[in-house]
C-alpha cells in the first residue's frame, strides 16, 4: 500500500466513524485536494486490495474488517504510546472511580464512565460475574436495526463471560474486530478490552462493545487508561 492509499484509508474510516454514511469521492478529492478521477482510481485499489468495499446503493465506499484491521496496527506502531496519552475525560475517570468506595462500585463507576464517553456499549468482569451497562447505546446504533443482525450481538454477549473466563487474553489492550471475534462473528462489533489486576483477579477485564464503525484512537486510549486507572486505585 501506498502511502497516499494509507492516508485515504484511514480518512475513510474516520469519515465513516463520524457520519455513518458511505464516504464518496468528491469529499475525497476536497480533503486530498487532487481531482475525483485520482480519488476514484485510488479507491478502486483499495477495494481491490480488500480493505474497503461498496455499498449496492450507494457510490461511496466503506472499510472492511481487513481495513479497519490495518488501521488499528498502524495507530500502535507509528505511534505506540498515543493510546496511552492522558486526557480531560481519563482525568474524570480516575475522579469518578476513586471516589467510588468498594472496588466492586469503582469498576461499575468506570464502566458507566466509558458509555458515556464512548457511546458504546460497556462491560467488566466482577469476579465471576460480567457488568454490562449502555445496551440503548449499543442497539440504537443503525448497524443494529435489522433484528437478525442484533440477534448475533445478543448470542455474542450472552457467551462474552465464559469466553473471557476460558480465553484469558493477555494483552493489556486487545481489540477483536468484525469477525476476528471468537464468538458472533457475524454480528459486525469491535471489542476492546483492557486486561487490568484487580481484587477478584489477575485477570479481570474492562471494555466496550460497539459497531466496527468506531473512533478507534479515542476509544482504545480511553479503555487502556481506565484499566491502568483501575489497577492502580483498587
Amino acid at each position: 500500500m501506498t502511502e497516499r492509499q494509507a492516508k485515504l484509508l484511514s480518512t475513510i474510516i474516520e469519515q465513516y466513524a463520524e457520519v455513518a454514511a458511505p464516504v464518496g469521492s468528491v469529499l475525497l478529492a476536497k480533503l486530498f485536494n487532487v481531482s475525483s478521477a485520482t480519488i476514484r482510481n485510488e479507491m478502486s485499489e483499495l477495494e481491490r486490495m480488500g480493505y474497503i468495499s461498496q455499498p449496492h446503493t450507494s457510490a461511496g465506499r466503506i472499510p472492511t474488517d481487513k481495513g479497519y484491521r490495518f488501521y488499528v496496527n498502524h495507530i500502535t506502531e507509528a505511534a505506540p504510546n498515543s493510546v496511552h496519552d492522558e486526557s480531560r475525560n481519563t482525568r474524570a475517570i480516575a475522579t469518578r472511580v476513586e471516589n467510588s468506595g468498594e472496588p466492586a462500585q469503582a469498576i461499575k463507576s468506570a464502566v458507566d464512565s466509558l458509555v458515556q464517553l464512548t457511546h458504546n456499549l460497556g462491560l467488566a468482569t466482577i469476579g465471576n460475574q460480567l457488568y454490562i451497562a449502555g445496551y440503548s447505546n449499543l442497539f440504537g446504533q443503525p448497524e443494529f436495526l435489522d433484528p437478525l443482525h442484533s440477534r448475533e450481538v445478543a448470542n455474542l454477549l450472552d457467551n462474552l463471560e465464559p469466553w473471557l473466563r476460558e480465553a484469558s487474553p493477555n494483552e493489556a489492550l486487545n481489540v477483536y474486530i468484525g469477525r476476528e471475534n471468537p464468538i458472533g462473528r457475524s454480528a459486525g462489533v469491535s471489542l476492546i478490552i483492557s486486561r487490568y489486576r484487580s481484587p477478584y483477579s489477575d485477570h479481570s477485564y474492562i471494555g466496550i462493545l460497539g459497531p466496527t464503525r468506531q473512533s478507534y484512537r479515542s476509544v482504545m486510549g480511553l479503555v487502556e487508561q481506565t484499566g491502568r486507572t483501575l489497577e492502580a486505585v483498587l
